[in-house]
């Protein structure tokens, strides 16, 4: 294994840009009627069955019709883009349980479902519970309406699925980590080195419970001509709060910094609008997540409505070691009470939860 780093531009799928992808349709896969026809004979069936989610496999509920849309989301996800858009759902006719089913038949072909809180949900939701901002240290940034700094998510890779879009805002925003990585050499060649060092994140502020304060993990790993990132400033500077975390030097500010600025930079965020039945597969080392602030409905049952997948995934991608949320447990591991894991109770969101 070889972890020598090239400082020289990567090019290859993973390196896009917004403004080019936007004017095509190449990043999204449109199912066909037999795809979509199966995907909701199986969806009722999983639905009438009401396996624990927990322990149900992909082989419970084999999808041979949809084997192209597998195929492809997973060559999208390994070595593409590193992220891939399906349409086609009509979530709308369905309801949230069958809806969710579906979506969770289409995660278990891709991977393994992992806990995303301290409940072991093991499907979690993107909807405003409150009304805080980011502002405040207590909000949950999957339980407000603000912009989102761009960031990595806790899994190989993260999926949603749109039951209900936003009366205004509320994009999906992408961005590529080689692209903001071949920048920051462009810009500052004197700074991309600190991005393949290791950094201290915030382990107990995304999750109390967390069994120590803080991780470490470097923000870009180069392994065998693989190029991959993990990236999320804000936990990278709220560990600064805990005195035993190595003060940050004035060089790994400025890069942070530049890492944030690039990232916002016109023409490299991708803007996805999405509609009920989107689908959204993504590669947590390829490529970064946000979403545009957004305006809801005044009515609860219409607010903007995303259901979310953390899915374990051999990828075949060379790390270096500890890279990434690399202290994350799988599905089956200790469960907190309280963790819905049958359907029809797991699409529906948990309005304690981020308040």
């Amino acid at each position: 294994m070889t972890t020598a780093i090239d400082l020289a531009p990567i090019s290859g799928p993973s390196a896009w840009r917004g403004d080019e992808l936007r004017t095509s349709t190449e990043w999204i896969y449109q199912l066909s009627d037999a795809e979509r026809a199966e995907l909701e004979t199986v969806g009722r069936r999983f639905v009438a069955d009401n396996p624990d989610l927990r322990t149900v496999t992909a082989a419970d509920y084999p999808l041979p019709a949809c084997a192209g849309l597998n195929e492809e989301c997973a060559r999208q996800i390994d070595s593409g883009r590193g992220f891939i858009l399906v349409r086609g759902l009509r979530t709308e006719e369905y309801g949230d349980t069958l809806a969710g089913a579906i979506f969770f038949l289409m995660g278990l072909h891709l991977g393994v479902p992992m806990g995303q809180n301290q409940m072991g949900d093991v499907l979690d939701h993107v909807i405003a519970t409150s009304n805080k901002t980011l502002d405040d240290p207590s909000a949950l940034p999957s339980r407000v309406r603000d912009r989102l700094p761009f960031h990595s998510d806790s899994s190989d890779v993260v999926a949603l699925m749109c039951l209900r879009a936003a009366k205004a805002g509320g994009a999906s925003s992408l961005v590529s980590g080689t692209t903001i990585y071949n920048e920051i050499l462009r810009r500052r060649p004197d700074l991309a080195p600190l991005l393949f060092e290791s950094w201290h994140w915030d382990w107990h502020r995304q999750d109390p419970d967390a069994p120590a304060r803080t991780y470490t993990s470097p923000i870009c790993s180069y392994v065998d001509g693989i190029f991959s990132t993990y990236a999320g400033s804000s936990m990278i500077f709220s560990a600064q709060d805990y005195p035993e975390v190595p003060r940050l030097t004035e060089a790994q500010i400025e890069l942070l910094h530049l890492y944030d600025e690039v990232s916002q930079a016109p023409g490299l965020a991708l803007d996805m609008d999405f509609q009920p039945g989107d689908v959204q597969w993504l590669l947590n080392y390829a490529a970064l997540h946000s979403r545009t602030g957004y305006v809801d409905f005044p009515e609860p049952e219409r607010r903007r409505h995303l259901l979310r997948l953390w899915l374990k995934r051999d990828v075949g991608r060379p790390l270096v070691a500890g890279f990434g949320k690399h202290v994350v447990t799988e599905r089956g591991s200790e469960i907190a009470p309280g963790g819905r894991f049958r359907i029809a109770e797991a699409v529906e969101p948990n309005f304690e939860w981020g308040n």
